[in-house]
């Protein structure tokens, strides 16, 4: 999801929808408009406009190893000239999942997933140090998720 410059007012009812999709994604309108207060249509509707204006996505979360990904890494990349160049041509890699501009040491961080070490290798000496303006990078490579939540709620 793209950065918005000014964040879309969310009423209570909307926010209590999406922290109700947070805990349970397949949580069936139905369920959803007991929760709180609305017809299964009303949530249904609700549910179609913070899709399509960006706001929220339902999507499937998976478990990288358990599909042959044994290789997960952020890795923190300097860049001179234009970082946004570099964030967009990181996006287009299939293997990257995760693209941030960043202040401090690294310019931007891109999280990758890779099937072994091999794939890993590859991806960074061919694809990601190969992209003009990228000066250095630094990979810190996952031994363990101990924590990944996604209901983190609204505010």
């Amino acid at each position: 999801m793209a950065a918005r410059s000014r964040p879309i007012a969310l009423d209570d009812v909307s926010k209590a929808i999406i922290e109700q999709l947070q805990e349970d994604g397949r949580r069936s309108y139905a369920e959803i408009g007991k929760a709180v207060g609305l017809s299964e249509a009303a949530v249904r509707q609700r549910v179609q406009k913070l899709t399509e204006s960006g706001v929220m996505q339902v999507v499937a979360v998976t478990d990288p190893m358990q599909l042959g990904f044994y290789r997960q890494a952020m890795v923190g990349i300097r860049v001179t000239g234009d970082s946004t160049v570099v964030a967009e041509r990181l996006a287009e890699i299939p293997a990257v999942d995760y693209v941030v501009l960043t202040a401090g040491s690294f310019d931007l961080l891109a999280e990758v997933v890779c099937e072994n070490d091999d794939d890993l290798i590859e991806l960074l000496n061919r694809r990601i140090r190969s992209i003009e303006g990228v000066q250095a990078t630094e990979t810190f490579v996952y031994l363990k998720l101990q924590k990944q939540l996604y209901n983190w709620g609204t505010r």
